[in-house]
């Protein structure tokens, strides 16, 4: 059983008897689920995830309001749950990944990954808000939502960037793993250094992934978990992720090639869309093009570097 089919059953066969007779007035009034951080909200837990920040558990969304008054009755509540359902154990929490689960304000679980208790709401905005904490909002599953304000808050983030914040981050993208990959990867192997070339590798397959998702309209995970996620995306997703994998266990004096494979890969794919119509099989001038299509005035005179 997985962690995330586990927190479901804990939930309703445990957390919601005992949340209601806890506190049976907001019976109808909360949100149920697990969403966050850990593998297990992507569906990616194994044996290995379970030896730490696993088992059964769930979180709480109240409004700002009820979590005032009913937050510590229901925290205490869930504390006193039984730590073990189904043969599995609730592992303490590691220091450093505290508040997985149990009882949170919206506003303030929202705020704890976006930095703001509500979406985006201007294109720069989006711009300067990270996948990755995109990703940590959208994942996992919502059990229950009397209100409907936290899955309000959920789809707006799943509707995905504006198509002028998307087309902005794929331009910086295509533009660093042109810089990165194409450029600068092959020039530190020429000067034998190849700590740097490493660091340049590294760095174009994280804008690669990157561009990948963007492509799917999809938020790029964790850098742990991307390329897993990257292997289910239906466009791109098989052959960049089976290609980066190739790519991270050839030697050195044959990743060009698998480099430049890759790029021109994605430029296919960004010519699907009617994202560029550049010749160029340098990915520099494909992030040039792109940036050229955005609507928006102020987003297109941005750098074309800044955009990540």
């Amino acid at each position: 059983m997985n962690g995330l089919e586990l927190a479901r059953r804990y939930w309703r066969e445990v957390g919601a008897p005992a949340m209601e007779a806890a506190c049976p007035a907001l019976r109808g009034c909360l949100a149920a689920g697990l969403v966050g951080e850990g593998s297990e909200c992507l569906g990616y837990d194994d044996a290995l995830s379970r030896d730490h920040d696993w088992g059964p558990g769930f979180c709480l969304w109240l409004t700002q309001e009820d979590f005032d008054i009913h937050g510590a009755a229901l925290q205490a509540a869930y504390d006193a749950l039984p730590r073990e359902f189904l043969g599995f154990r609730r592992l303490r929490e590691s220091q450093h990944s505290q508040g997985r689960v149990g009882v949170f304000s919206i506003g303030g679980f929202y705020r704890r990954f976006l930095g703001r208790e509500n979406p985006p709401e201007t294109l720069l905005q989006w711009l300067t808000t990270s996948d990755q904490a995109l990703s940590v909002c959208t994942n996992g599953s919502v059990f229950e939502d009397g209100p409907g304000k936290f899955t309000q808050i959920r789809e707006r983030l799943l509707a995905y960037y504006p198509e002028d914040v998307r087309r902005k981050r794929l331009a910086a993208r295509c533009a660093k793993a042109a810089q990165s990959g194409q450029y600068n990867h092959p020039r530190c192997l020429s000067r034998g250094d190849r700590t740097a070339a490493l660091l340049a590798l590294g760095e174009f397959v994280d804008h690669i992934q990157t561009a990948a998702f963007l492509l799917n309209h999809r938020y790029r995970p964790y850098y742990k978990w991307a390329n897993r996620t990257l292997l289910d995306l239906p466009l791109l997703g098989r052959e960049t992720g089976t290609a980066l994998e190739e790519l991270a266990q050839c030697p050195p004096a044959e990743r060009q090639d698998r480099i430049e494979a890759l790029s021109a890969l994605l430029i296919r794919a960004l010519e699907g869309q009617g994202l560029t119509d550049s010749a160029s099989d340098f990915l520099l001038d494909h992030g040039e093009r792109i940036q050229e299509t955005i609507q928006d005035q102020a987003l297109r005179s941005l750098p074309l570097l800044l955009g990540e």
